[in-house]
């Protein structure tokens, strides 16, 4: 049986075109053409101002970071049921991550866990700066409850919609909350330029530091001439050219998500019980996400998939879990270490077949 995998990349054949343009203009370095393009096509697709093609969107985070002045000794809140990425920029500033737990109406970042940390904060004269809010697989979290609070505490969001690209909450796109946002198009996301990310900008000044950042903060010179420290993060002209490829089937990628996850819905046990979406919010569906009664019984479906040559994966664990962050704060009622012990993400590909799909859906009803 040939392998299925969890969500892996998704080639349209529109890409080769793009990529003998970009090799005969002879831009592959990381500035041309489609970099501006796909940087442009970003921008219109989620209504922002301003984007900036990274070569990933951890680098997109730690410029977001840069821009927001973190330094070494500030307090960062951010999401705790998380891809690692999405915190480990702060450590980059040697700034300091203060974990907030999920709630189980839609597995985000749970606003009073949020409010309730910040309270607590105060009491401890800890003031955090800015709060990285992750949009969970391709789902929103409460904005009108998260904006409500950055706004009552002056904090700077920074939006992760690593996951979320064609999500939006009230009709307003993720990413564009927040003074920033970034996406992500690594391998397994809903278009991939195989590495690579956006930082969404509110305004020109702050696009051009960031891009001052990201090609090594280079001096107005004649000469190499540098006064701060840069980094290496724009996204080549060739990947870039990917990008503007898998944009142009964006919509189609989505729906099909939506097809595979309702397929699940209808054909899984009732007694499973899917990732939460909140009214206000239209996700992606990037992959489909189950509740097992227990930790045991999720073992028994993830082996048996296994098995078969089917890839599937828990949930994240928590970051306040990781042996990398077990000395830093967490605020909660420890609903993202439940979701951990029970979940598992099933193969959510686009390329994947109904009649795949079934084969997974006998196999856990064999077990459970």
């Amino acid at each position: 049986m040939q392998k299925i995998y969890l969500s892996p990349p998704h080639l349209t054949g529109e890409e080769g075109n793009y990529l003998n343009e970009v090799l005969a203009s002879g831009w592959i370095a990381p500035m041309g053409a489609f970099v501006d393009e796909f940087e442009n096509q970003i921008a219109q697709k989620i209504g922002a101002k301003y984007a900036l093609a990274t070569n990933s969107g951890t680098s997109a985070l730690h410029l977001a970071l840069l821009c927001a002045n973190i330094e070494a000794g500030d307090y960062v809140l951010v999401s705790t049921f998380t891809f690692v990425a999405s915190a480990n920029p702060i450590l980059y500033q040697n700034a300091i991550p203060i974990f907030i737990d999920s709630d189980e109406k839609s597995w985000n970042i749970c606003p009073i866990a949020l409010e309730n940390a910040l309270i607590d904060c105060q009491k401890k004269q800890i003031f955090p700066k800015v709060l990285v809010l992750t949009h969970l697989y391709g789902q929103a979290a409460d904005m009108d409850k998260i904006i409500e609070i950055v706004s009552k505490y002056n904090l700077i969001l920074i939006e992760d919609a690593a996951e979320s690209l064609g999500c939006t909450w009230n009709n307003q796109h993720v990413g564009t909350f927040g003074k920033y946002g970034f996406f992500s198009f690594n391998g397994n996301k809903i278009i991939t330029t195989s590495a690579g990310g956006m930082l969404i900008i509110p305004d020109e000044e702050y696009r051009k530091k960031a891009l001052f950042l990201a090609t090594q903060a280079k001096d107005e010179a004649h000469h190499y001439q540098h006064s701060e420290i840069g980094y290496n993060y724009r996204l080549s002209n060739i990947l870039a050219g990917m990008g503007v490829a898998q944009m142009k089937f964006l919509s189609q990628k989505i729906q099909k998500k939506k097809e595979i996850f309702k397929f699940y819905q209808e054909n899984l046990p009732k007694n499973i019980d899917f990732m939460p979406e909140l009214p206000q919010s239209n996700g992606n569906r990037w992959l489909t996400c189950v509740l097992f009664e227990n930790f045991e019984q999720r073992e028994k479906v993830r082996n048996i998939l296994t098995k078969n040559q089917i890839e599937s994966r828990p949930l994240w664990k928590p970051l306040h879990l990781q042996p990398l962050f077990q000395k830093n704060l967490y605020f909660g009622e420890h609903i993202s270490e439940k979701l951990f012990e029970k979940g598992l993400c099933l193969p959510s590909g686009t390329q994947l077949t109904e009649s795949e799909q079934m084969t997974i859906i006998d196999l856990i009803k064999s077990v459970i």
